[in-house]
């Protein structure tokens, strides 16, 4: 699961400078009007990102954004930004984290049409100041986020992580299998017989496509999904260790702790200081698998 939130409306009249430090989660800017450079140890150089332009920088590399001054720069010159957060479920682990690279850059005029359409309307939401619009961007800058990964997976030539696993129908096989049914009983052998290979040569192959041994993936991915469970109050910490393959609850709550690094507990509490949100279970998009 992955939430995104606009966070930020920046408007910037003639020469200006930001200087981003590294942050905490991932970031997002959408050039709503004007132009604007950006910069990062993560881009071989700078680039100009024009409007309806998307970077992202999915790990919250430090970065700097700038217009420069120019001797035909009027005062009245205007960049729009509108600014957001990414926050991956599992933080580091979630497989969507390993497969996206520091920074990539989405061009609106390179970009289709429903792309084009999401990121005029996030504009349009900006400067109607109407009520509830803050809710409606963040829903509107998920989907935006959603058609970018699709966009960088089409077009990038160095594929990895999930992206390049994707690519491998007998890998790919077996991640949706494990995506649709985190609670079956996992095994080396059933994998591996999912994905008609030998035990070695499977997992030989799906940690390097995933970077991690197969039996630790279920693992990472099981946490994954039961971050979002345990923010459904209407759910018990047991059941949820049922549904997802535990034996007993004790036994779920220890390897929440040693995967996720906080108790169960402690997204319980979180999630009670935030507004309910629907505990959806993620999925690979379709979109993705071809």
């Amino acid at each position: 699961m992955l939430r995104v939130d606009v966070i930020a409306e920046l408007h910037r009249c003639g020469t200006w400078y930001e200087d981003e430090p590294r942050y905490h989660c991932g970031l997002f800017h959408l050039v709503g009007a004007g132009q604007c450079k950006v910069e990062s140890r993560s881009l071989e150089e700078a680039m100009t990102l024009d409007a309806g332009d998307l970077v992202v920088l999915p790990h919250g590399d430090a970065h700097s954004l700038r217009v420069d001054g120019r001797a035909d720069l009027r005062a009245d010159d205007v960049t729009s930004l509108i600014c957001g957060e990414l926050h991956f479920s599992g933080n580091s682990n979630h497989p969507l984290n390993h497969a996206l690279p520091s920074c990539f850059v989405v061009r609106s005029k390179e970009a289709g049409h429903t792309f084009r359409q999401l990121s005029e309307m996030m504009v349009h939401v900006v400067n109607s100041g109407m009520v509830g619009r803050q809710v409606l961007l963040n829903k509107l800058a998920d989907a935006l986020f959603t058609l970018a990964v699709c966009d960088y997976a089409h077009r990038a030539e160095d594929r990895r992580g999930l992206f390049a696993a994707l690519g491998d129908t007998r890998i790919c096989r077996v991640l949706q299998a494990v995506h649709e049914n985190p609670g079956h009983a996992w095994t080396m052998q059933n994998m591996a017989s999912l994905a008609c290979m030998s035990r070695s040569a499977f997992a030989e192959r799906f940690t390097q496509l995933m970077k991690v041994p197969p039996m630790q993936y279920v693992t990472q991915w099981r946490v994954t999904i039961a971050e979002q469970m345990l923010r459904d109050r209407q759910m018990s910490v047991a059941a949820i260790a049922q549904q997802l393959g535990y034996s007993s609850e004790a036994a779920f709550r220890r390897l929440f702790k040693r995967v996720s690094g906080v108790s169960p507990g402690r997204i319980r509490s979180e999630s009670d200081e935030a507004p309910a949100e629907p505990a959806d279970v993620p999925v690979i998009p379709n979109v993705l698998i071809n």
